[in-house]
């Protein structure tokens, strides 16, 4: 396993990190996810750890509580050996306190979570969404105590607009409260709008790429081809509304490419999709996942070797897309180009 520093912090995570929103699975999106009991994660997580994957991420809105419950007596023992990363934000009940980040929800929602995980310090802890109604000053210096507190160790956020986060990394640098270190962001090969933005603040203010849904949400696992529909165990017949949206024409112009090159390396579909992405930059973790041992063991498998660039280049042209003002001219014209050189290869 490649090991890599989470943006501009000590931390050291793996490059693939493991998420648990299988474990304890209901309900109508995290049940069709998986419904892992505390048996076979603990087995899931015995493979991650040989693998070197030691990085487990959930989150307090994934089967209620009940993932990070199923983590916590997966990883009962060996504490020590794990990273956990978990998030909190949205919504958890109809209270009028039951979602957000104002300080007293985030005081509450860590305690709860360190009792579900059953540990007594999170490595780290991410706001699942941005909260417009509470003023980043409060977020900021709340998460600040908790840290000072022992209870966090390392802050990341999830979902955020780039005028948000920059927004709070400057709130966090003024009054000398903890920084964001990691965000956790949606990019795969069929959904790269984390490139336009994203991706160059996290270079310039040092804060790394957690990566969610690598595979397109279930799209690019080497089941969904061109003129075939989705095969019925796959879980995009329940899912495909939650998750980002993309055109079919743009999808099958990707796994094109991917079909060609899985049999030019002799690599699965998720492997090449994977690999790609560990060659970005800011990415310091890819989070897979997996209902079964067969699945996690195919997962791990994307580490190790890489791409070449003639089989990365053509991946970046199958799967660029223009990009929306004001971003758009610095990647079609010369002048604009000349002024802000681009970070990742995108092709015109």
């Amino acid at each position: 396993m490649e090991y890599r520093r989470l943006g501009a912090s000590g931390l050291t995570v793996p490059a693939l990190s493991f998420g648990a929103g299988t474990f304890g699975g209901s309900g109508p999106l995290f049940g069709a996810w998986g419904n892992t009991d505390a048996r076979e994660a603990r087995r899931l997580v015995d493979i991650c750890l040989e693998a070197g994957i030691t990085m487990f991420d959930t989150a307090d809105v994934y089967s209620d509580g009940a993932s990070e419950e199923v983590l916590g007596q997966a990883i009962k023992g060996r504490r020590d050996a794990v990273l956990i990363s978990t998030k909190s934000g949205l919504p958890t009940g109809d209270g009028p306190n039951d979602a957000g980040t104002s300080r007293s929800r985030l005081i509450r929602s860590v305690d709860a979570a360190l009792r579900r995980l059953g540990t007594d310090y999170i490595d780290l802890y991410q706001l699942h969404a941005f909260d417009a109604a509470t003023p980043v000053e409060e977020v900021v210096s709340t998460l600040d105590d908790l840290v000072r507190d022992g209870k966090l160790r390392y802050l990341g956020v999830s979902n955020f607009a780039g005028w948000q986060l920059m927004k709070s990394l400057t709130a966090a640098d003024r009054d000398h409260r903890s920084r964001y270190v990691a965000h956790q962001v949606y990019y795969s090969l069929i959904g790269r709008d984390y490139e336009w933005e994203l991706l160059p603040l996290g270079l310039d203010q040092g804060v790394g790429a957690v990566v969610w849904s690598p595979l397109g949400w279930g799209r690019l696992t080497g089941k969904i081809r061109r003129g075939t529909p989705p095969p019925p165990t796959s879980r995009l017949h329940a899912t495909a509304a939650y998750g980002p949206p993309v055109d079919d024409e743009h999808l099958f112009r990707v796994v094109d490419v991917l079909e060609e090159l899985s049999r030019e390396t002799g690599r699965a579909v998720p492997q090449i999709a994977v690999n790609w992405l560990l060659q970005r930059p800011t990415v310091a973790t890819v989070i897979i996942g997996a209902r079964n041992e067969e699945q996690l063991r195919q997962n791990v498998e994307a580490v190790g070797w890489s791409l070449t660039p003639e089989q990365t280049a053509r991946l970046d042209a199958a799967s660029t897309r223009t990009a929306p003002y004001p971003y758009f001219p610095y990647q079609r014209q010369e002048g604009f180009a000349r002024l802000n050189p681009s970070p990742v290869a995108i092709p015109a």
